[in-house]
């Protein structure tokens, strides 16, 4: 990115791997004359450098992962007491710190030890499960157990109170972005620039509203930065390398690119991958029985950075193409000798009719 100063001389910031100098010239003489012949040839292309907002929104999302990774751990150390006190409690209940969950761990906690009284804190759909609660209680709860688990359990409190200022504080500097707020046709009311992106963004199969919070805050809204959803995935390092030599094809391993955004896409593209009937879940299951799982996630997250750049450039929602998109794009006959094959393997002889 380039930046115009008050004398009208233009800067720039440059990424440091992309105007390495030749080995054995490494001074800082050199390096001077070496940034200005790349410059004088206008080889010298300018970082991406987001506006001072979208900075500030960076700050509280990556602290707030960095806050919701602590919180895991803490839970997984809950689970680790308890399964070394004996305690079975999270092979019954899927989340051990629910409502049915805290309950029983502050009984534990007070001194409760009987496994009938504890399973009876069981809510809602969990009381049909009193009985395996009543086995997966019985264990040799210490006084030692207590301790740690009452101070991962004051911890995870404060965790998920910082958690919510940071969320509070989120949705508040979405809705402050009056300097384009717009009017919105259909109910005349003024809508942040910030806070339409992230709801558009939020139409995305897997991409919920702290995903889209996170893909803001790491490029912003204006996509006048990157000229084609290409260039985007290419900064992200979510787009395969291009390494060919000889005419082969080397490693076509991701590029380093932004570790944050890789992260959450990935997340989202596990999500999407979970979802039904959407274009993002048919994409996984296609490529992850050639490539393999991880591979694949990788792959929808780099399709869903895309999606999202022509859904910030254009200013419209998500349209799924559907989960028959594949099957479509295939011709019809290949499919049906496809089919047909596939039945002569087994021992079948088929005679194909045409349905009205």
């Amino acid at each position: 990115m380039s930046l115009k100063t008050a004398s009208g001389f233009e800067l720039l910031l440059v990424n440091s791997r992309h105007v390495k100098i030749l080995p054995g010239r490494k001074t800082d003489v050199g390096d001077a004359a070496w940034l200005a012949e790349l410059l004088e040839h206008g080889l010298l292309r300018g970082s991406f450098i987001p506006p001072d907002q979208v900075r500030k929104m960076r700050d509280v999302t990556r602290y707030r992962k960095k806050l919701i990774q602590t919180h895991t751990a803490e839970c997984q150390r809950i689970r680790k007491n308890l399964e070394d006190a004996g305690i079975k409690l999270d092979s019954v209940a899927s989340d051990v710190l629910g409502v049915s969950g805290r309950l029983m761990l502050r009984a534990l906690l007070a001194g409760e030890r009987d496994p009938e009284v504890l399973a009876e804190l069981a809510k809602g759909m969990l009381r049909r499960k009193i009985p395996e609660l009543q086995r997966a209680l019985r264990g040799r709860f210490g006084e030692h157990h207590a301790v740690l688990i009452t101070v991962f359990i004051d911890h995870i409190e404060h965790l998920e109170a910082a958690i919510a200022a940071l969320d509070s504080q989120l949705d508040t500097m979405l809705a402050a972005s009056h300097d384009a707020s717009e009017v919105d046709v259909e109910t005349g009311e003024v809508v942040a620039p910030f806070a339409r992106a992230r709801d558009r963004l939020d139409t995305i199969p897997g991409v919920g509203k702290r995903v889209a919070e996170t893909i803001i805050a790491e490029i912003g809204i204006d996509m006048d930065r990157f000229p084609t959803a290409g260039h985007l995935a290419s900064w992200a390092g979510m787009c395969p390398g291009n390494n060919i030599t000889g005419g082969k094809s080397r490693s076509g391993r991701t590029t380093k690119g932004n570790m944050w955004l890789r992260d959450v896409l990935v997340q989202a593209a596990w999500s999407a991958a979970r979802t039904r009937d959407t274009y993002l879940s048919a994409q996984f299951w296609r490529l992850s029985r050639r490539i393999g799982k991880k591979k694949a996630a990788m792959a929808v997250g780099h399709s869903i950075l895309v999606a999202a750049w022509h859904i910030l450039a254009n200013n419209v929602d998500y349209e799924d193409l559907g989960a028959d998109w594949f099957a479509r794009k295939v011709n019809n006959d290949h499919r049906c000798d496809h089919a047909i094959r596939q039945l002569h393997e087994l021992g079948y002889r088929v005679t194909l009719e045409q349905v009205a």
